[in-house]
């Protein structure tokens, strides 16, 4: 009987998808590459009008029934398992040569398939910076009906109001695709209290709602969930299995896009996409062929080499593999920031259950006090070799004086207009060895970037991921000052009364340790924070630019991306609620061009 169900489920998760025939040649207008966070999106809204063929490449399968996937409760099942792509980045030269692993989504929903369903959206300054970068419509105040009208807020009940869930409903959007709810399970006692008492004894205020544009303060999030059905809200199921059965939305599953395939194979202004190479998971070939556009959602990490295998990006890298140039357009790649995990842990007394939601979201002010304007001033006299560090690690295809522009703007955002620049997470859990604290952190905006290009011409090559971690002495010097206002949170009261012996890092890093020895103790113990970003940016292609305020990628007619690759900057949160409403206003504006 047992295999029976699992049969019948296995038919249903795939009863919209379209078989592989390599002998049928499909014809849609649109054709996504990618059915994950911002894909879905765009798919769903798309088809609205049944006038308009869809077509969604997805690499994976539908995870509807995947416990791993549903779980609210036990974050990371999913990793490292056949959903998880689980690439390895190059060895990081500024941190010990060490290479990391790199978790993101492969199934129908993408990373939102088995990130930790934070909802928490960007500062307000940062995607007003956007517009003042050079994209004009791109702003807070027209971003934020798209962040509500995804939203289906459920307000917290005074149970989880007990525990310290708030909200400041005015923020929060009620009748969207995505149900974000606080987690049924919220960890249960006084533990929010002291927290609470102890961050205010540090100078970091209570923020009811990070959502509102304001991010700075302590706060227990809310998360992509449905909290009455008590299950994961991801992007399949808030916006494809509704609609599943339109008629003109098609999803290919387990098939992955090889290239672009385009009208003229030589050279030109606006080169003309008319399809894709479609691949099977078993190596079968297949033409799709897009009458309008074809739209690239597949990632930060895999968009820009789809891009390269289709003769876009930079030509020096594309003669590499012997792949003829269709645009020239060196940035294709470059810009990739993303975030450095490291956690604090201590023993802790006391039994604790529940899910933890609690974080802090800190400024310059929280980390360095009085000492700030002098580390702005050091900052500032070293952006001109920050920006030509940079440079030379694209090997020129960054311009210095254009990257020393773009930090300029970063070190405004953060010394200038108070943007939280770290985030400090506080989990607490029992088991039959005792309890523990334990307190993940990360700087928020890093001023290092690195890249992500081909490593080979074939599909299945994995990505070269190369995020230049600790590359900065400010990305050092911010890592550092995060960490041990981690420590300081844990040697404070009240929360100090809980907490019994540091383990890590222990005594391997005294309490009067100077910067060098934290600084050695983090480069050995540190991950990525998986928020990769920018490496198809959306700014002025003299900026470095590769898609235009309209995601159309430079140097094409009908070519978009829409997915974390084209966020120009880091933002402060976390980066699932963002794409969801950037999806949102990406589907309008093709939408209009139609």
């Amino acid at each position: 009987m047992l295999a029976l169900i699992i049969l019948l489920l296995g038919i249903v998760t795939k009863a919209s998808s379209i078989p592989f025939d390599t002998n049928n040649t499909a014809e849609y207008d649109y054709v996504i590459l990618g059915g994950g966070t911002c894909g879905l999106v765009i798919a769903a809204r798309l088809s609205e009008n049944p006038n308009v063929r869809i077509a969604v490449i997805e690499a994976g399968d539908s995870v509807q029934f995947n416990p791993n996937v549903t779980n609210t409760t036990s974050y990371g099942l999913s990793l490292g398992t056949s959903i998880d792509w689980a690439y390895t980045s190059l060895p990081q030269q500024y941190a010990n040569n060490k290479s990391v692993t790199y978790h993101s989504g492969k199934s129908l929903g993408g990373t939102s398939t088995i990130n930790g369903m934070t909802y928490m959206r960007a500062q307000k300054a940062q995607v007003d910076a956007w517009e003042l970068m050079g994209n004009p419509g791109w702003n807070w105040e027209s971003l934020l009906p798209h962040y509500k009208g995804s939203e289906m807020f459920e307000p917290p009940t005074i149970e989880q109001q007990v525990l310290g869930a708030g909200c400041d409903l005015s923020a929060h959007g009620d009748s969207g695709p995505v149900t974000v709810s606080f987690n049924p399970s919220l960890l249960d006692g006084d533990t929010h209290s002291l927290l609470n008492k102890t961050w205010s004894a540090l100078r970091v205020p209570w923020n009811a709602d990070t959502n509102t544009g304001d991010v700075r303060g302590f706060n227990i999030w809310p998360q992509t969930l449905d909290g009455k059905a008590n299950v994961r809200e991801d992007a399949a199921r808030a916006y494809y299995y509704p609609i599943q059965d339109r008629s003109n939305l098609h999803v290919y599953l387990n098939s992955r896009a090889d290239r672009i395939i385009w009208s003229d194979t030589s050279a030109c202004d606006d080169v003309k996409a008319t399809g894709v190479n479609l691949v099977s998971a078993i190596g079968e070939a297949k033409v799709i062929h897009a009458n309008r556009e074809v739209i690239l959602s597949t990632g930060s990490l895999q968009t820009p080499l789809l891009l390269e295998r289709s003769g876009i990006g930079n030509p020096s890298i594309l003669q590499q593999f012997s792949i003829d140039t269709m645009v020239n357009l060196p940035n294709v790649g470059e810009n990739l920031q993303d975030q450095v995990n490291t956690a604090i842990s201590a023993s802790a007394s006391g039994n604790f259950s529940g899910y933890p939601t609690f974080a802090a979201s800190v400024n310059v002010d929280d980390l360095f006090g009085p000492t700030k304007d002098d580390v702005a001033q050091r900052i500032l006299s070293q952006l001109p070799s920050y920006a030509a560090e940079i440079s030379q690690a694209s090997y020129g295809a960054v311009d210095p004086d254009v990257q020393e522009m773009l930090l300029r703007t970063q070190v405004d955002l953060i010394f200038n207009r108070s943007t939280p620049v770290a985030e400090i997470l506080s989990a607490f859990a029992s088991g039959p060895s005792g309890s523990v604290a334990v307190l993940p952190f990360w700087g928020l905006l890093p001023f290092a970037r690195g890249s992500v290009h081909m490593s080979g011409k074939k599909i299945n090559d994995p990505p070269a991921i190369n995020p230049n971690f600790f590359m900065l002495e400010w990305d050092r010097q911010l890592q550092v000052a995060t960490a041990k206002l981690a420590r300081k949170l844990l040697t404070t009261a009240p929360l100090s009364s809980i907490v019994r012996a540091e383990l890590a890092p222990g005594t391997e890093v005294p309490f009067d340790a100077s910067d060098s020895v934290w600084l050695a103790w983090l480069k050995n113990n540190y991950s990525p924070n998986h928020h990769p970003i920018g490496t198809a940016a959306m700014l002025p292609k003299n900026l470095g630019g590769v898609v235009s305020p309209e995601l159309k990628v430079y140097g094409t007619s009908n070519v978009r991306i829409m997915d974390a690759s084209v966020i120009p900057f880091q933002v402060c949160g976390h980066l699932t609620s963002t794409l969801y409403a950037m999806a949102e206003r990406a589907a309008d504006i093709i939408k209009t061009a139609a």
